[in-house]
Order: C-alpha cells, then structure tokens, then sequence
C-alpha cells in the first residue's frame, strides 16, 4: 500500500504529513510555478478548449512533439508531465508549468525560459499570443471560456457562495509562485512567519494587474484585491502563523475546519458540499474515509498569502515579464534560506498589527509600490527586503559552492525599484498615455 492510499484518522496523522516534508539543508531546492494568458493576437479573443486552434489541440501537439505524457480527464487532456515537470490548465485557459524542484534559481530560470520558447513556438500556427499580465486586461469573466475539468466545475459552483470576485480569481487572473524546503518545524514556522508578514512587500514589487474589462482598474494589482474577496475561509493572510508557538498543530487545526471541494476516488469527483475535512474524517464521505491523498488534495485547495504542504509556497507575485519571473524565486530564496536573512526580513514587518497587515494588503494592491506598509513607504521597504535578500544569496553562494552566486538574478527588481514604480503603475500610464489605449501596443508589451 502507498503512503498516499494510507488512512488519514486523526490530527496526529495530519500533523505526520507535514513532518514528512522536513529536508536537510543540503537537499533544499527551489520549484517555481507560473501561469500565462492565452489570446488569440489577431482578435483578443480568448482560447477556448475546443477546436483546432484550442488549448485542448494545442496540449496535444506539445505531447506529440515534444514527448510530454499526457494527463487525461473524460478523454481530454487537462495536463501534461515530464522530468518532473507539469504542464497544466488552469480554469479559464491560463496555462501554468510547475516546475521541477531544482537546486539553483540558473536552473529554474532555464526551465522556466525553455517552457515559454517552447510554448511560444507550438502557438504560432494556433494564433495565440501569451501574456505576461497578472489579470486578463479586455474581458470580462462571463466572456472566458471555462475549461473541461471535474474540479474547476465544483470549484465554479461552491466559491462563488463564498466571494463576489472568486470567478475573476478562477478565469481572469495569473501569477508565479515559489516554493521552498524546511528542515523541522520551527525552521517551517520561521519560514512561514516570515513570507506571511513580508507578503505585501513582495506583491507590491510585482504589481502587474492594472488593466482589466478594457480599462484602467484603479488598482496596481487587481489580482491582490480579486483574491481578497474570494473566500474568507481558505483565501489571505493566516495571522496564527504571527502567534508565539505556533507550529505543525494550529495549521492542521486551522485547516481541517475549512470546508473541502471534493474527494476523489477512481477518477470520480465527489462534491464536499461544505464538509470540512474534520468531518470527514469523523463521517467518511458516500462510504468513503479520508487517506493521506485527500489530506494532500485538501491542503491545495487552501490559498492563504503563503501556504503549508510538504513545503512552503509563496504566493503574492503577479504574472510578470521573463525577467522578473525568474527574480521572484531568488528574491524568496535569499530571505528563506539564509535563517539570518529570514529574521532581518522579519525585522521588518514585525511591530505592525492585525489591521496594518490587513490594510497593507488592499494599500499594495491599489498603489503598489507607491502604497505605504504600516506608515512606511513600500518602496524604502522593498528597497531594504531585497538588499537582505541580496547578502543572503551571496552568503548561500558561498556555502553551497554556486559560482556565481545568484544575485544577478535581482537586478531586473533593482531596476524595477530605480523607477519607483511597480510594473502595473506604468502600464496604466502607457495604457492611457503613448498607447492611447491601443489593445495591439498593450499585446506587443505584455507578450512573452
């Protein structure tokens, strides 16, 4: 039997997944996620699935070239696999790689420019344009084609109970995550304290929504303030993780009271209807009982600002251009593994309150790196979070044997800064100055 088959019966086990997790130092590596918007460039249009120049049909031909396997759903394919990669679809069509867990951000940052090279060139003869954009900019939702797969069809019927915005969350939006090892758990509660306290910082540096519906938004990042009104439940910051103590127990305690989307059993997709996962394991769900696996699922379904798995996923970054996306996993790399980093990143945020980190949240999300964090400038902030990040991946650099070290790969954050703005500030300056909103200058912009 599996360890994923094993029978999940009590807080005991949920906290035993989380410790299987732990790393040594030596193992730590780096997976970096990012997702993409298909249009059609002639149009605008967005991809649907079906068709000849669909993402269905474009999923085919990479698997056919390029030797993915493919992941199929009610005989359609809805992902693709290889080397310990995925290529998978998101709820409007938004296309998203999850990469490889690799040691060096040179590494991801390959990957990740390969994945793009390789997803522009198999577009070409589909007339599909990819943006760099952390919210569609021209359509609204009941305009995006949904996508054919049994999770996102529970997901559209539950979250929408829960947020006004969570239908722009599923089919308008797009970001870059990261993630990150721990050794035990108060590595993982320092980790973890730490990226939920920095969050805002970060996702004013990557502030890339601006635009949507056709016009300017009032926002830097749309996507902070669409994932604010999403679910209250499982969506923003977790302020447990700020409390002394805490640690494995209180994520698991915080998670198995929020309600769960599904079980998944022989490729059958069984709604939860609002049951936690507490009660599923007290009850079972149709006869069945809770295994490792749909302990693994539910904790993916959870959307704080940083989150637990076997891991640490970062998750406040916009969708950005090649260069910024490969910054964002060595901006998180420098603050989480060096512990001296992690606390001087700390430092930062650490007197502000329940309601200054809230409000920080929606400051970033309409100013970006114009907003103020706590009566501070988020710019002087980002400006002090990527300097400790800076000295932490030299230190890492020279005690691992990276040569050399990886602080290139912040300049394009560093150029970024030297502009004072965030990317979605001057692309709704572009948007309504030089451009003159000219949707054919923003695709020319904002296309990988």
């Amino acid at each position: 039997m599996s360890d994923e088959s094993q029978p999940i019966e009590n807080l005991e086990d949920c906290i035993d997944f989380f410790r299987s997790g732990e790393t040594p130092e030596a193992n730590w590596v780096v997976g970096t996620e990012h997702e993409k918007i298909g249009i059609y460039t002639d149009t605008g249009l967005r991809v649907p699935y079906e068709g000849e120049r669909g993402i269905g049909a474009l999923l085919d031909r990479i698997a056919q070239r390029e030797n993915w396997t493919q992941v199929l759903e009610a005989g359609k394919v809805i992902a693709l696999t290889k080397d310990g990669a995925s290529i998978t679809l998101e709820p409007g069509g938004q296309i998203e790689l999850s990469g490889a867990p690799l040691a060096t951000i040179r590494e991801t940052c390959r990957e990740f420019n390969a994945h793009v090279d390789l997803v522009i060139e198999e577009s070409k003869d589909f007339g599909v344009s990819w943006l760099a954009l952390g919210v569609d900019p021209f359509h609204a939702v009941d305009e995006i084609p949904v996508m054919p797969k049994k999770r996102y069809e529970i997901m559209r019927n539950y979250l929408p109970t829960r947020g006004g915005l969570a239908m722009d969350m599923m089919h308008a939006s797009a970001t870059v995550q990261a993630n990150y090892d721990f050794s035990d758990e108060a590595d993982m509660a320092m980790k973890l304290r730490t990226a939920m306290g920095c969050t805002a910082i970060v996702s004013a540096i990557f502030a890339n929504s601006s635009l949507s519906a056709g016009s300017e938004n009032g926002y830097a990042s749309k996507r902070v303030a669409i994932w604010r009104d999403t679910d209250p439940d499982r969506c923003g910051l977790l302020h447990l993780v700020f409390d002394e103590g805490f640690g494995y127990h209180e994520y698991a305690e915080w998670a198995l009271d929020v309600p769960m989307f599904m079980v998944v059993r022989d490729g059958r997709y069984l709604p939860a209807e609002g049951m936690t996962f507490r009660h599923f394991m007290r009850d079972g769900l149709e006869g069945h009982r809770a295994r490792v696996s749909d302990w693994d699922l539910h904790l993916t379904t959870l959307f704080p600002e940083a989150r637990l798995k076997r891991i640490i996923e970062v998750r406040g970054a916009d969708a950005v251009s090649r260069r910024l996306t490969c910054a964002l996993p060595a901006l998180w790399k420098g603050i989480l593994y060096d512990a001296d980093a992690c606390r001087a990143a700390w430092d930062l945020v650490e007197k502000l309150t329940p309601q200054e980190r809230e409000d920080a949240q929606m400051a970033v999300a309409r100013g970006g790196l114009s907003a103020e964090i706590g009566g501070r400038s988020a710019l002087e902030l980002a400006r002090e979070f990527v300097g400790i990040a800076s000295e932490a991946l030299a230190a890492i650099g020279k005690r691992r044997g990276i040569e050399p070290d990886e602080r290139q790969f912040l300049d394009p954050i560093w150029a970024q800064l030297e502009l004072g703005k965030s990317p979605g500030e001057m692309l709704a300056e572009r948007w309504s100055g030089d451009w003159k909103s000219s949707a054919k200058a923003l695709i020319e912009f904002s296309s990988y």
